[in-house]
């Protein structure tokens, strides 16, 4: 039988990541290639407790059917999560009240009802080069024409941006501010506030993808676009915030939420009802519950020690074994390192044929290509630190160096 399907799957293709991982069966491969945090940072316990806690305690709002909009407690409790995060010295905070978010599932749903609510086939869309890779799928599938922004070590050009805003007057930016996938790049707080008078100057919407903003490995990063959109009164309309508890808590409780704007949270709310109903009404008791407890600050900070630890590691091995045929940037947080083939001493600038090499040498990393949605750079790549030992990390560069 000759299926004939949609249109709209003619714009994508299946992940290259997703392609990637069928080649890691192997055995002794060391991976860099997935963005999966570490089970061993998993609070097997508290989440124990804290499921326990919601059979306990709330079985009936825990197993029934509940509202697409999340679960109340939930709610709640995620508003008192971004309020607690640490103020830069120029005191920003979270205001939040609980009908001003939706629960997803996984920050990730938050960006496929952007998709459904906001783009029409042939909208114009502003997305960093690079950027998550997903998103350009998710954005695609709904027709949308992605244009790319440039990224450096601060974030999105802001410069740049806005010849873009005026250029395409886009439905909407979509950035990842603080150590964004693949980039790793942490926006600075000038250019924070510019992102923000950009949205009110050209009323534009920005989507805030948030789900690394906790990882930080020294000082906090600027306060969230969110936060900082009391200081430009009259952004915080132009203006979406996706959260997540996947990298910092587990990615299989599948919790994330949105903030948004009444008339697109409305809308949005109604798309889930089409595609989920709600959330998981027991994976969200059993977050409200975790977070109640208090547990989440001991977590965070297991879990930036232990990053921090591994991407120290990764940095000074990259540069012992590779030397100067490899430029990048430290990280400050987050999960990945964003590298680039320099061509020094005659060694190649193909990622993609770099990537080959390297899987015969029991390791495996991402190509950075498939992150650009115009004009990929094909000497970009991306690695993970977060699943690889000290160990592990230290012989996986010795592979790399190999392959090279």
């Amino acid at each position: 039988m000759s299926l004939v399907f949609a249109d709209r799957l003619k714009n994508v293709e299946t992940s290259a990541i997703r392609e990637l991982f069928k080649l890691l069966g192997t055995p002794g491969i060391i991976s860099f290639a997935g963005g999966f945090p570490d089970p061993a940072m998993f609070d097997v316990e508290g989440i124990k407790q804290a499921s326990s806690k919601a059979l306990n305690e709330e079985a009936a709002g825990a197993l029934q059917y509940g509202a697409t909009e999340g679960y109340n407690p939930l709610r709640e409790q995620l508003c008192a999560f971004m309020s607690s995060k640490p103020d830069s010295h120029i005191g920003a905070a979270v205001n939040l009240r609980p009908e001003e978010l939706i629960v997803t599932t996984g920050s990730q749903q938050g960006l496929d009802l952007l998709g459904k609510t906001m783009i029409s086939p042939g909208d114009k869309v502003i997305v960093e080069g690079p950027t998550f890779l997903a998103t350009i799928q998710c954005f695609r599938l709904y027709g949308a024409e992605l244009i790319s922004a440039p990224v450096d070590a601060n974030g999105v050009d802001t410069e740049a941006l806005e010849l873009l805003i005026a250029e395409h007057k886009p439905k909407f930016v979509y950035l990842i501010p603080t150590f964004g996938n693949p980039s790793g790049a942490l926006l600075s707080l000038a250019r924070r506030q510019k992102v923000l008078e950009l949205a009110l100057k050209y009323r534009t919407l920005i989507v805030e993808d948030d789900p690394y903003g906790d990882l930080y490995f020294g000082a906090a990063p600027p306060p969230s676009l969110l936060a900082l959109s009391a200081s430009v009164p009259g952004s915080r309309e132009f203006l979406v915030y996706c959260g997540s508890l996947s990298k910092v808590l587990s990615p299989g409780l599948r919790i994330g939420w949105m903030v948004a704007p009444p008339q697109l949270l409305a809308n949005a709310t109604m798309c889930k009802q089409f595609s989920d109903a709600h959330t998981s009404t027991f994976a969200q008791a059993t977050a409200a519950q975790y977070l109640k407890a208090g547990r989440m600050p001991a977590t965070l900070q297991n879990v930036r020690t232990v990053y921090a630890e591994r991407a120290a590691v990764m940095g000074a091995a990259i540069t012992r074994e590779l030397g100067d045929a490899v430029a990048f940037t430290q990280p400050e947080g987050g999960l990945f390192f964003w590298a680039r083939l320099t061509g020094a001493g005659g060694k190649t600038v193909d990622a993609g044929a770099f990537a080959k090499k390297a899987i015969t040498e029991l390791v495996a990393f991402v190509p950075g290509a498939p992150f650009y949605a115009a004009n990929p750079d094909l000497a970009t790549f991306r690695l993970s630190f977060a699943t690889a030992d000290v160990a592990k990390i230290e012989e996986g560069v010795s592979r790399l160096a190999r392959a090279l």
